[in-house]
Order: structure tokens, then C-alpha cells, then sequence
């Protein structure tokens, strides 16, 4: 790779996540701006990885407006640039947690249709970018693909209000707290570490047959709340237990597993860390930069 753009706001990201590199070149601004695309996209880029996003469920219940700006007008802009620039592959970054709905028979095929009673702006707006997606695909013919991700964590993501369940769990149990469960327990997640997500989402920047696909990228396994909360525990040596709040008002999908027999024919993507291991790496990282993570994290 001869040079890498980042075009990022760090509302949610942070700059020292990233490598210190002569070949990184990074412009601070949002993906709604053009003066911000015009300057990335004047590099030329080959790629395009469009992993910006309005994050998380609750955040676009409380700002639905800057949900739809960021991933509706925000995803629209990206791919007009893209076009206009005519890169070689635009990889855009789907939600399977979203946009199959909760009432989906499992595993969660590419198969099923998208669920017209989707939970949250978040769900809604994920499924209009693929709607736009495979609208430049068919009509600019924009060699674009989809990577419908599934609960990916892992190193690099802080705990915080709007965070994803695996690093809120951490924070607490380092900080000896009981970690709250929305919920019975017995709600499964398919989780996606980090890695095996990059891995796929390579592959699905450079195998020609991936153009004008969607794939399911996740681990293919369930994993219940309840064990979940319980490993954190155990990896941190926190004694207090968990606690039980009532779920969350939007959260009606009890069971996830996707199936990711797609990916592993069209990609050759195969997983390679289990939940176990995902989880030890995780805390790992979390002790050996806690002093920066406790003071960043915004609750």
C-alpha cells in the first residue's frame, strides 16, 4: 500500500489509535463535508473503505437527525465521490445486526429480505446506504460491496454511553462493578473480533466475484449475555456479579447467529478467534492502556 487517507471526525474515534506513519495522511472533518471529500478524494484513491457511521442504536433514538445527515446524506456523498473519482472498489460497511429485523428465522442468511418493521433511525439509515449501495452499483456501475457486520469488538474500542456491550462489561469489572444486563441474560449475540473483521473486509476489497454482493461477516456462533457477563468477570477477577435492568425499549431481538457460508465461498473468509480468546485479548489491551480508556470514557 503506497499511501493510506483517513477522513474522520473522532467523534467516536481517536487519534491515538492510530499508527504514526509518513505514508498516513489524515484529514480531520465529516463525511458530510464536501470541502473535507473534496480534499481526501484529490489524493485519488484506489480503494475506499466507507467505515464512517453515526454509531449505535440508542445514540440515533436520542439524535435521530444526525443520524439520517451522517449515514443517509453522509453514505450518499461517499459514493458520489467515489464515482466521480472512479476508484476500483468502494467496501461499504453494512449492519446484519440491523437490517434483517428481530423477528428473523436464524442463522441469518444474505438470502433473507430486509425487514420493513426495523427498530431504530440506526437500523433504518444503515439499510438506506445499501439501498444507495446497490443503487450506484447498478446504475453508475460502482464496483461496490457490502460487509454486513455482526457485534465486531475487540482492541481499539472504548467503553462509553453509546458503546457496544463487550467494552462497557470490561470498564465496569475493572472498575469492580456489577455489570448491568438489560434483560433476562439468556439474549444471544453473535460476536465478530476485530481481526477476523479486517481480514474480511480485505478479502472483500480484492476478490473481483465480491462486486455487487453483500456478505454476513461474524463468527457464525451465539453467544448468551449472561456467559458473556460471566467470562468478563472471571478474566478480571470481579467479584460483584452482575445486574439485571429491564431491556431497553427498542431492543426486541432476543436471538442473533448469521450464517456466513457466503462469505467463506465468495471471500475463503473463515473466522480464526473464538469468543474466548477474543475476550483475553480485549481485556489484555484494556489493562495495558486503562489509564488512557478511564479517562476518555464517556458516560
Amino acid at each position: 500500500v503506497e499511501r493510506i487517507i483517513v477522513i474522520d471526525d473522532f467523534s467516536s474515534g481517536f487519534r491515538w489509535l492510530l499508527p504514526e506513519s509518513d505514508r498516513l495522511d489524515i484529514y480531520r472533518g465529516d463525511i458530510i463535508n464536501d470541502e473535507t471529500l473534496r480534499r481526501g478524494f484529490s489524493k485519488k484513491p484506489d480503494i475506499v473503505f466507507h467505515l464512517a457511521a453515526h454509531f449505535a442504536n440508542q445514540n440515533s433514538i436520542d439524535h435521530p437527525e444526525t443520524d439520517l445527515l451522517v449515514n443517509g446524506l453522509g453514505t450518499l456523498k461517499v459514493f458520489e465521490y467515489s464515482q466521480l473519482s472512479e476508484v476500483s472498489r468502494v467496501i461499504f460497511a453494512g449492519s446484519g445486526c440491523s437490517i434483517y429485523g428481530h423477528d428473523a428465522p436464524l442463522p441469518l442468511s444474505e438470502s433473507l429480505p430486509p425487514s420493513m418493521h426495523l427498530d431504530t433511525p440506526y437500523q433504518i439509515h444503515k439499510l438506506l446506504g445499501e439501498l444507495y449501495a446497490f443503487f450506484f452499483y447498478d446504475y453508475y456501475k460502482l464496483p461496490i460491496t457490502i460487509v454486513r457486520y455482526f457485534n465486531v469488538y475487540g482492541p481499539g474500542e472504548l467503553p462509553g454511553k453509546y458503546r457496544n456491550v463487550i467494552p462497557n462489561f470490561i470498564y465496569w469489572a475493572m472498575r469492580r462493578k456489577p455489570l448491568p444486563i438489560t434483560g433476562t441474560g439468556e439474549e444471544t449475540r453473535d460476536f465478530t473480533f476485530v481481526e477476523d473483521a479486517v481480514d474480511a473486509t480485505i478479502r472483500a476489497a480484492m476478490v473481483e466475484e465480491a462486486v455487487g454482493e453483500a456478505f454476513n461477516i461474524a463468527s457464525g456462533a451465539e453467544t448468551k449475555i449472561i456467559e458473556l457477563a460471566n467470562k468478563v468477570n472471571e478474566l478480571t477477577g470481579n467479584s460483584a456479579g452482575v445486574i439485571f435492568k429491564p431491556r431497553r425499549d427498542w431492543d426486541r431481538s432476543t436471538r442473533r447467529r448469521a450464517s456466513i457460508e457466503k462469505a467463506k465461498r465468495i471471500l475463503g473468509y473463515y473466522p480464526q478467534i473464538n469468543i474466548e480468546e477474543g475476550l483475553k485479548r480485549t481485556v489484555n489491551w484494556f489493562r495495558e492502556n486503562w489509564e488512557m480508556i478511564n479517562k476518555l470514557a464517556r458516560f
